[in-house]
């Protein structure tokens, strides 16, 4: 990868110094926790492997099963943080599925409450967040 075409999750991880101003909220053997620069809702989350790799299926084995495991481990950060009804977990592979960062394979977490905004998205293109991803890292970070 040239420096032309840098990736937003390699740049997030390269100097664990920057890890709060990058929002890394956690770095495990094979992968790590990072908050949505662009969340759709606060506590939106996003686990990825240290390894670029734009395809699932060409991921090693011990970085899907870690990102799995880091799932589990952010639901119940979420829960216990923020309180939400329900939980979006997924995956978006290549641009047509509606990846924004196609080459690098990341997973969301997002909580998600009885009534929230997230509609606002869609119907407006504007976000609706009750805190700034500065609060949302403090809060999250400690319960790494």
């Amino acid at each position: 990868m040239s420096p032309a075409e840098s990736c937003i999750f390699c740049d997030a991880v390269a100097d664990p110094a920057n890890d709060e101003k990058n929002f890394v909220l956690h770095r495990g053997n094979h992968t790590f926790v990072i908050l949505n620069l662009y969340p759709y809702i606060t506590g939106h989350l996003m686990i990825a492997p240290y390894a670029h790799v734009g395809e699932l299926d060409a991921a090693a084995k011990a970085a899907t099963d870690e990102m799995m495991d880091l799932a589990k481990r952010c639901q119940t950060t979420l829960r216990e943080v923020y309180r939400p009804d329900g939980f979006n977990l997924g995956m978006n592979l290549g641009r047509a599925a509606g990846a924004g960062i196609a080459d690098h394979i990341h997973m969301h977490l997002m909580p998600r409450w009885s009534g929230d905004t997230n509609f606002m998205t869609s119907v407006a293109d504007t976000r609706v967040l009750p805190e700034e991803l500065p609060t949302t890292y403090h809060k999250l970070r400690e319960k790494f």
